[in-house]
C-alpha cells in the first residue's frame, strides 16, 4: 500500500524585527532599555520621519517572543513605512496622520496568521521645532510626562491593536517644556510583584518624580534598577522595557 504525504511545503520561519536605532535629536534625548532577554512581545522602536519629526513608540504584542515574532516583525515594517508615508510632509495635521497610523498598524495586527493578538501600544511623534509629542495610547500602561509642575499622567485613548476591525484611537498633544521628560513603562513593570504586592503606577509615578537622573538613558536604567530592587530578585516574569525623552534644558545665552 502507497503511502501518501502532505506535499505543502512547511512555511519558513517567521522573520525577527530589525534592531532599533535611536536617532539623533535636535535638543533632546531618546532612549530605550530592556531588561535582560525578551520573553514575551515588548518591542520598541523609532524613526526620523521628517526633518524635525520623530516617529517613536513601545508595543506589547501578547504571547511569548517565539511565537509573535512574525507579527511584530509585520507591526514594525507598517511602523516605519506607514509612519515615515503619513508624517513625512510640513503642512500635515499630526493628530490626523497619527490616527490613520493607529488604524495601520491595528489592521497590521489583525491580518496575522497566528490569531487573535492583542497588542498595546503608545506610539508619539515628537516635534523638534515646538518640543511638542502627538501620541496614542492605544490600550498601552499610561505615559509618563514630568515638569517643574510634577507628573502627569497620559492614559488610554483607545483600544490595543488587534482586537477589533473599525477600532480607532484618539491622538492627543502633550508638550514637553526644556528639562521635561517622557517616560514609557512596560507592563511588566508596573505588574512587577514582590510578596503579592504590584509595583503599580503610583509606586512608578513617586519614584519617577524623585530621581536625578540626567539622560535618558540614566531614565531607563534607574526604572529598571527600581523594578529589580523592589522585587529583591531580577525579573524574570516577564518582559520588562523603559523608553524615554528627554528634552534639554534652556541654555543662557552669551553677551558678545
Amino acid at each position: 500500500m502507497r503511502s501518501f504525504f502532505n506535499s505543502e511545503k512547511p512555511l519558513p520561519p517567521a522573520p525577527f524585527p530589525v534592531p532599533a536605532k535611536v536617532p539623533e535629536l535636535n535638543d533632546a534625548e531618546l532612549a530605550a532599555l530592556y531588561y535582560g532577554q525578551r520573553m514575551g512581545g515588548d518591542f520598541y522602536d523609532f524613526i526620523r520621519v521628517a526633518p524635525n519629526r520623530v516617529l517613536f513608540g513601545l508595543l506589547d504584542v501578547a504571547g511569548r517572543f517565539e511565537e509573535n515574532r512574525g507579527i511584530i516583525s509585520a507591526t514594525q515594517d507598517t511602523f516605519r513605512t506607514r509612519g515615515a508615508e503619513l508624517l513625512a510632509g510640513q503642512d500635515i495635521n499630526e493628530a490626523e496622520a497619527m490616527t490613520e497610523l493607529y488604524i495601520e498598524l491595528n489592521r497590521t495586527v489583525l491580518s496575522s496568521k497566528s490569531g487573535l493578538r492583542a497588542c498595546p501600544a503608545f506610539v508619539g511623534c515628537y516635534n523638534e521645532d515646538l518640543g511638542v509629542v502627538c501620541y496614542f495610547n492605544g490600550g498601552h500602561t499610561p505615559g509618563l510626562a514630568r515638569d517643574g509642575t510634577g507628573v502627569s499622567e497620559l492614559p488610554a485613548t483607545g483600544l490595543p491593536l488587534g482586537l477589533f476591525s473599525h477600532a480607532t484611537c484618539d491622538a492627543l498633544m502633550v508638550a514637553l517644556d526644556p528639562s521635561a521628560v517622557l517616560l514609557l513603562a512596560s507592563r511588566g513593570i508596573v505588574e512587577a510583584k514582590c510578596r503579592g504586592e504590584e509595583m503599580g503606577m503610583a509606586r512608578l509615578k513617586e519614584n519617577f518624580h524623585g530621581t536625578t537622573a540626567a539622560t535618558a538613558k540614566e531614565h531607563c536604567l534607574t526604572v529598571l534598577d527600581q523594578v529589580k530592587e523592589f522585587m529583591c530578585a531580577a525579573p524574570t516574569h516577564d518582559d520588562v522595557t523603559a523608553l524615554a525623552l528627554l528634552r534639554a534644558a534652556k541654555t543662557a545665552s552669551k553677551n558678545i
